[in-house]
């Protein structure tokens, strides 16, 4: 590794301090530094070993002071870990990358590369009108399916894409497709009226194949992130659960999975109205509303935490105040696992993040520094407390 790349580590870095590092430069980060391990010409000195710990200790105590300021405190991981360097990587970077040697963890259970599960990726599989499924990422690049005057591609970066071929054509009805991602899969698709929208593990969305009549209307099952094409005389609907969104042109998020207690819609730029059976309400980007399955009348709004909230699309996990079962739901979606509780626990809560691309090793071994061990028997995730020693 030459100085030229150690030079412009220290320069991400250096924005990563000042709150100013893109997604992308840090995920550099975490590659380059995982390199000093094996690599000679890039093993970095006491100083700048200081210098990554301090800068990520700073952005901890920001997170903690922003906590703070808009709810009351809570001990979320045991205090002396809120400043160690360990719980600053699990905030921003792979857990391996600071601390973690030969899956070995202070004496505590870690996992072993054998029992590893690998994490999600690009999955999903397309159901045509007329039943046919295509696996997705299986299919080859270019054009895929064909009905109805639609053209259904796929691109070089996996993307699926639907355009009208036969605008002049009328078939008498609407056709529609469904897109189902699997546990362990997202995936991204481009609408035919250029709505751009990515899927989470465990997800669906069923669209016509082409938009007709007074409203574009889509139906979700699970978690999508929304990119609308702005159109003022067709509304865009969204039908996730017991409620209905409706834009004109905006991005937008909606977390409707059934297994989660809220169904939370969280807008990040125009505008979108909220309905759900009596209750309605229209919020402004930053903001978020909350419907539960219970209560379909009522539609609670509150300001969104926008990186937690958003840190799936960008390929992270984050939790903020997230008790144990909203954790490992999370995990044993994107990891395609069951999960298997054996004891009690505590009622603590844990805050910080992953990236996504993480084994499941490295998750196990953050959730072992509160006590909570994994262990895998095949696709199984048997989950439980270790008593910290008086």
């Amino acid at each position: 590794m030459t100085s030229q790349y150690k030079q412009l580590f220290l320069k991400i870095l250096e924005r990563y301090r000042l709150g100013k590092a893109s997604y992308d430069e840090i995920t550099f980060l975490e590659k380059y530094y995982n390199l000093f391990e094996t690599d000679e010409d890039v093993v970095l000195t006491v100083e700048e070993y200081s210098l990554i710990k301090n800068a990520i200790k700073a952005k901890v105590d920001r997170k903690i002071a922003l906590l703070s300021k808009h709810k009351p405190a809570r001990r979320l991981w045991p205090s002396w870990a809120k400043y160690s360097a360990v719980a600053a990587v699990f905030l921003v970077i792979s857990t391996s990358i600071l601390v973690f040697r030969n899956h070995q963890l202070n004496g505590k259970y870690a996992l072993t590369a054998a029992d590893d599960l690998e994490p999600g990726g690009h999955r999903a599989i397309l159901t045509l009108a007329n039943g046919k499924k295509i696996i997705l990422d299986t299919a080859g690049t270019g054009e895929i399916a064909s009905e109805s005057g639609i053209t259904v591609t796929k691109t070089k970066d996996g993307q699926l894409v639907y355009t009208v071929a036969n605008v002049s054509g009328d078939d008498g009805g609407i056709v529609s497709n469904t897109i189902t991602t699997p546990n362990g899969g997202n995936y991204q698709v481009i609408l035919p009226d250029g709505t751009d929208v990515i899927l989470n593990a465990a997800s669906s969305l069923t669209f016509p194949t082409s938009f007709k009549g007074a409203e574009r209307a889509v139906t979700l099952d699970g978690e999508a992130y929304f990119e609308v094409t702005k159109n003022e005389a067709f509304p865009f609907k969204v039908e996730s659960g017991k409620q209905t969104v409706e834009v004109l042109g905006t991005h937008f998020n909606i977390n409707a999975y059934h297994d989660e207690p809220i169904v939370k819609t969280t807008l990040l730029e125009g505008s979108v109205k909220v309905h759900s059976g009596t209750a309605h309400a229209l919020i402004k980007p930053g903001q978020q509303t909350l419907v539960t399955w219970t209560d379909v009348n009522h539609i609670n709004t509150r300001e969104a935490d926008l990186d937690k909230e958003m840190a799936w699309k960008n390929g992270a996990f984050s939790f903020d105040n997230d008790d144990l079962k909203s954790v490992m739901r999370q995990i044993a979606r994107w990891y395609d696992a069951e999960v298997i509780y054996e004891g009690e626990f505590p009622n603590d809560t844990f805050i910080g993040g992953i990236s996504r691309n993480s084994k499941l090793s490295q998750v196990a071994q953050i959730l072992a520094l509160n006590n909570i061990n994994l262990k895998i028997i095949g696709k199984t995730i048997r989950v439980s407390y270790k008593t910290p020693a008086p």
